[in-house]
C-alpha cells in the first residue's frame, strides 16, 4: 500500500518537472563510479558573457576574476557544494553562463 503510493507521488512528480529533467528521472539508473571517490576541491574556471562590475564580483567571493574579450572569466578552487553554489548564484543573478570547465592538474 505505501509502496503504490510513494510510485504514484514519485509519477506525478515527474509529471510536473521539465520535460528534459523528466525523461532523466523516468528511466534514471545508479551510476557506475568505477571505484573513484570525490577528491575534494578541484579548480574551475567560469565563463560569463559580460564584464561583471564589483558589485556583481562581490557575489563570488572564493573566485578570482579576469577580463577576456566580451566576457568574465571566474577561475577558483572549489569542491562539488561550492561549484554548484557558484552557479545557482550565476542563474540567480540571471547571468549567462557560456562555459564551466574544471582545469586538470599537470601531470610531471
Amino acid at each position: 500500500m505505501i509502496v503504490t503510493f510513494l510510485a504514484a507521488a514519485l509519477s506525478r512528480a515527474a509529471r510536473r518537472l521539465p520535460r528534459s529533467i523528466s525523461r532523466r528521472v523516468a528511466g534514471a539508473t545508479p551510476a557506475l563510479d568505477h571505484g573513484r571517490m570525490d577528491t575534494g576541491p578541484a579548480l574551475y574556471t567560469i565563463r560569463i558573457s559580460g564584464h561583471l562590475g564589483a558589485t556583481m564580483l562581490s557575489a563570488f567571493p572564493a573566485m578570482t576574476p579576469r577580463r577576456h574579450g566580451a566576457e568574465t572569466v571566474l577561475t577558483g578552487l572549489l569542491d562539488r557544494s561550492a561549484l554548484y553554489g557558484v552557479l545557482s548564484e550565476i542563474d540567480a543573478l540571471g547571468l549567462d553562463l557560456l562555459e564551466v570547465r574544471q582545469l586538470m592538474p599537470d601531470a610531471e
